[in-house]
């Protein structure tokens, strides 16, 4: 059997490998992770209370059906109602928000959300940004990711990655490099200072990192978190000394999002004990409690990468300190001030496609602003500039555009819900919960003049985003009918932190009348059973419900699937008709003595003889073929 096994895999022409997961698992179209009911009269717990999210079904999930919308023809011109693929001119994955966390830090501020009450998310929703059980496991998560990545990548190989912001949680030098070392596949130590519990307790225990694919290049986005202090302030000399010292920084009693909270006194902010199962947050609470300043082991790693609010340099100049490719992954150090974490690249030489990396973070410091203030998009006059100058550049040079920037321009504001929401601090509406008199600063775009700008330019087919840790997906039409060409997609990434902790595929299709198809995918990291990567999505489904930020009763998962449709000018018509490569997968075989596991995306086809028709066999990954017989030889193909 073994040796008719090996033939059926070398006249398949099928690419062989170990891949022990759930098909399913490598794209959410068929199957994805859905949070079980929790039923009415459960007893209540606060976020804080995590050995018993299981106890009472707060963290329960399942298996449940896929999700799929179909083709999306916002853009197109009235009465359009089919594209047919026909070849694949791009295909990349983005991966966002990971906030990688120091939990052990003295200045992480996780009191905030371990002694908030039942359903209360506090202001701005900022208790479960300062405490959720997620940020026990961030770089056991992140390596799952890789891994899932490295899977897919074999089936659908991958023209490069992108990670779109907030890699970091604090804007800490030990998170960066965590983010860094897991990417570059590197031995992990997931914890600091004095690194507790590294021997007994599963997420404290060193690991080995898989590493990114080396076939994969991948590109890097500045994000609010990787450039302010807990994403929501640039940290005072006194936050600063903080995060290399020993002592739980004193903050405001007052539980106010404003940065300069951080400058007052009366309450200690606490950390994690990484010698407790649930890591339990110690050494918090009002000063006037304690005798003496609670302190922790200090860490120089745990300093502040990037000093300078103004311009990105420390934290762009890192990234050449990855063994990975490209070198730097697409930062420009001789760029300065604002433009320093802006570049763009060409992802395929042979395929005229151009992505833009645009900074939108602010770069102003200050003081006394609400956490919207530093934590929403900001576009200045350098940025817009530079912007709108590559833009112009891809459209003489008859290229096809991506935008790629942590922070969504106007966005609906949910899957449900398509009113828009303000995301950029000088628009009328800053970010909802913390809104304060709106003020323009000079030369910085409100998002209505960057989207009258984007319209301007009809090769832009899509900008790329994260920042709200969810999965949206917005049309912006042209304005003009006459000119559907002017119109793009915005596709929001979700984040690694928080349910539904998943990252994004996208294939670029041409189609027949060489319109542009975006099909994008969600995909559920693989996760082993009991290990720190597997509780963390429990924890971030538990979380999610105990914060109030869903119905206790809901069941949804979040995902969003889509093909969206985008019309061409004439001229990029003509320029691509003849571009891409052959649709279909790879098609990867798992076997043994008694069995052949086949696992795939899209539908599986199989035929006995090529000359003859192929056979449709199943969509759901994997399938399995018991026993095979040993008179026939069997070949497979996936095809979208």
């Amino acid at each position: 059997m073994k040796q008719e096994i090996n033939q059926i895999i070398s006249l398949s022409t099928l690419l062989l490998l170990t891949l022990s997961v759930n098909g399913a698992e490598l794209g959410t179209r068929q199957s994805t992770i859905r949070p079980r009911a929790v039923p009415p009269g459960t007893q209540e717990i606060t976020a804080s209370n995590v050995v018993n999210y299981a106890t009472y079904g707060y963290s329960a999930w399942d298996w449940g059906v896929g999700a799929d919308e179909g083709q999306k023809f916002n853009l197109m011109p009235e009465g359009y109602s089919s594209a047919t693929n026909v070849a694949r001119l791009l295909s990349f994955f983005s991966i966002s928000d990971i906030h990688l966390t120091d939990k052990e830090s003295p200045a992480q501020v996780p009191y905030l959300g371990w002694t908030a009450t039942f359903t209360n998310a506090g202001p701005g929703n900022l208790n479960p940004s300062a405490y959720s059980p997620v940020i026990l496991d961030t770089t056991f998560r992140l390596d799952s990711a890789i891994r899932t990545i490295n899977a897919v990548n074999q089936l659908t190989p991958f023209h490069f990655g992108i990670e779109l912001g907030d890699v970091c949680n604090a804007g800490q030098y030990n998170e960066l490099h965590w983010f860094l070392d897991v990417m570059d596949g590197k031995w992990i130590i997931p914890s600091s200072g004095n690194h507790a519990g590294a021997e007994t307790i599963d997420y404290q225990k060193p690991f080995q990192a898989a590493g990114l694919d080396s076939s994969i290049p991948w590109y890097a986005v500045a994000g609010n978190h990787d450039l302010m202090w807990m994403g929501i302030g640039y940290p005072s000399s006194k936050v600063q000394a903080a995060l290399v010292g020993s002592n739980i920084l004193n903050r405001s009693s007052q539980n106010s999002p404003l940065i300069v909270g951080a400058d007052g006194s009366g309450m200690y902010v606490g950390t994690v004990d990484g010698s407790t199962p649930y890591g339990d947050v110690i050494k918090f609470g009002a000063t006037n409690l304690y005798d003496k300043t609670p302190v922790v082991a200090t860490d120089q790693n745990r300093h502040f990468t990037n000093p300078d609010i103004t311009w990105s340099k420390n934290f762009v100049s890192e990234f050449t300190n990855s063994t990975s490719l490209p070198a730097g992954h697409g930062f420009n150090l001789s760029q300065t001030g604002s433009l320093a974490a802006c570049y763009w690249f060409l992802p395929k030489a042979d395929i005229p496609i151009k992505v833009i990396v645009l900074d939108t973070a602010c770069k102003l410091d200050i003081p006394g602003k609400y956490a919207s203030f530093y934590g929403a998009g900001w576009v200045d006059s350098a940025r817009y500039t530079w912007l709108t100058n590559e833009l112009n550049e891809g459209q003489v040079n008859d290229q096809l555009m991506i935008i790629a920037c942590h922070v969504p321009i106007k966005p609906m504001a949910s899957l449900s819900d398509t009113n828009r929401v303000e995301m950029f601090y000088v628009s009328d509406n800053p970010t909802p919960g913390l809104s304060e008199p709106p003020t323009n600063f000079p030369g910085c775009k409100t998002e209505d003049e960057l989207i009258a700008s984007l319209h301007d330019y009809p090769n832009l087919i899509m900008v790329i985003a994260g920042h709200r840790h969810v999965n949206v997906v917005t049309p912006f039409p042209s304005p003009n009918p006459a000119n559907p060409e002017k119109g793009f997609w915005e596709i929001e990434t979700p984040s690694m932190r928080d349910f539904p902790q998943q990252f994004r595929t996208y294939e670029i299709l041409r189609n027949t009348d060489n319109s542009i198809s975006i099909l994008t995918t969600d995909v559920d990291p693989v996760r082993v059973p009991g290990t720190p990567s597997w509780k963390s999505l429990g924890y971030a489904i538990g979380a999610r419900r105990l914060y109030g930020l869903a119905p206790l009763d809901d069941t949804s998962s979040q995902t969003y699937n889509a093909e969206l449709v985008v019309a061409l000018t004439p001229k990029m018509q003509s320029v691509i008709a003849s571009s891409g490569s052959t649709l279909g997968h790879q098609v990867s075989i798992d076997c043994n003595v008694t069995n052949l596991t086949v696992n795939f995306l899209g539908t599986l086809k199989t035929t006995d003889n090529l000359s003859q028709t192929w056979t449709d066999v199943t969509n759901i990954s994997p399938y399995i073929v018991s026993e095979p017989t040993m008179e026939t030889t069997h070949y497979y193909r996936a095809v979208e």
